[in-house]
């Protein structure tokens, strides 16, 4: 092996690194500088009229709706939180009004909000029971003052907080949804083509446990990509940069990791087959070495395409071709592959006895790979046609 592509392959990995390391950076010191601002804002706009002149209900509030991870996130947060204090200073003050500040008025608190047992909703009546204890004292002295200024303040906070969330840089996860996605291509890709690879090179026997456990690694890849697509979804909802910036791409990260995800089932049951063949000890069962040569082609191109379909690319484009043109190219090499297989299977050619149910479940699922992603480019061809973002 040349020693070329390894310093190429350490300098692109410390590229990326060193953006991760810049954005995070980045990241922080605009968390930073918006929770001071929400921080003095709504001490600011609360002070004047707080009962003790020190507004820290306002600005605690503030705090935890500017740091949401959406403005959508922000908002419903300061919903549950308004509703849940405010239950709490209602039910301070009823059980002041019949017993007291009393320790008989916080144990009827800790029955009425928090009843045995984890149930769904636990948060927000721990919230309400916590809200009304330290209530109990102020509505036992001032009963509308203790109601009205803690809710007069929770509500001051949320709005500043939410404000500032929404107008200053609000929250975009898009590039992490992009990457997160792309990963899981580029991951699933590698896998096809390295099988392909292995195959070519008669290394079924030493490597199909390993391609088996690389498969099965994929669920991790699936399930961060999937919560960074819902998170960049959300954070969509309710942004002034969306329209500030009209953010366009081709197909959206949700549609494609939709299609990957069913892609990730074909990659598995093709690296199961792989691995249980590997070591069947019928020796009728093994796979010709004709079937692997032309399978192992048919994976290195599937390989390509999967990772074409989130970032095109392929010696065997042309330089002029766009993304989805290389794409397409891909997935008809492979589907020619294929359809020169299944003829070869059909007439008896690569077929050996007992191996029949092997061939068909190897065929079978790179069928339903390259139709998924033959399927998945023609709808991100007519999304983006209808100019869906």
């Amino acid at each position: 092996m040349s020693s070329r592509p390894v310093p190429a392959r350490v300098s692109r990995l410390a590229e990326r690194l060193q953006r991760r390391l810049s954005t995070r950076r980045q990241g922080h010191a605009v968390h930073a500088v918006k929770t001071l601002i929400a921080a003095l804002l709504a001490w600011g706009a609360a002070e004047p009229w707080a009962a003790t002149g020190r507004p820290f209900l306002a600005v605690a509030t503030a705090l935890l709706m500017v740091n949401a991870s959406t403005v959508h996130q922000s908002v419903t947060r300061a919903v549950h939180s308004v509703a849940a204090r405010g239950a709490g200073l209602l039910l301070a003050l009823g059980t002041t009004r019949l017993l007291g500040p009393t320790a008989g008025a916080a144990a009827v608190i800790a029955l009425l909000a928090v009843p045995a047992g984890p149930r769904r909703g636990t948060d927000d009546r721990l919230q309400i029971a916590s809200t009304a204890v330290i209530a109990l004292a102020a509505t036992a002295t001032d009963p509308l003052g203790g109601l009205v200024d803690p809710t007069l303040q929770t509500l001051t906070g949320a709005v500043v907080g939410i404000a500032v969330n929404a107008l200053l840089l609000p929250p975009l996860h898009l590039d992490a949804s992009d990457s997160a996605v792309r990963d899981l291509a580029q991951a699933m890709g590698s896998l096809l083509r390295d099988m392909g690879a292995g195959l070519e090179s008669r290394q079924l026997t030493s490597r199909a446990h390993g391609w088996l456990h690389r498969a099965r690694g994929l669920d991790k890849r699936l399930a961060r990509a999937e919560e960074q697509v819902r998170q960049a979804d959300e954070s969509l909802h309710w942004n002034t940069r969306c329209a500030a910036q009209a953010r366009r791409r081709d197909v959206p990260a949700g549609e494609e990791f939709r299609a990957l995800r069913g892609v990730a089932l074909q990659v598995r049951g093709i690296a199961r087959t792989l691995a249980d063949n590997a070591h069947d000890r019928h020796g009728d069962h093994r796979l010709g070495h004709q079937f692997l040569d032309r399978y192992a082609e048919t994976l290195r191109l599937a390989g390509a395409a999967v990772e074409g379909f989130v970032r095109p690319s392929g010696p065997a484009a042309a330089p002029d071709a766009t993304p989805r043109e290389r794409l397409r190219l891909a997935i008809d090499g492979a589907l020619d592959w294929h359809d020169t297989m299944t003829t070869l299977i059909g007439r008896g050619t690569l077929t050996k006895p007992g191996a029949w149910h092997v061939y068909g479940s190897l065929m079978t699922d790179v069928e339903r790979l390259l139709a998924d992603l033959d399927y998945a480019d023609v709808r991100a061809k007519s999304l983006a046609r209808r100019g869906v973002q």
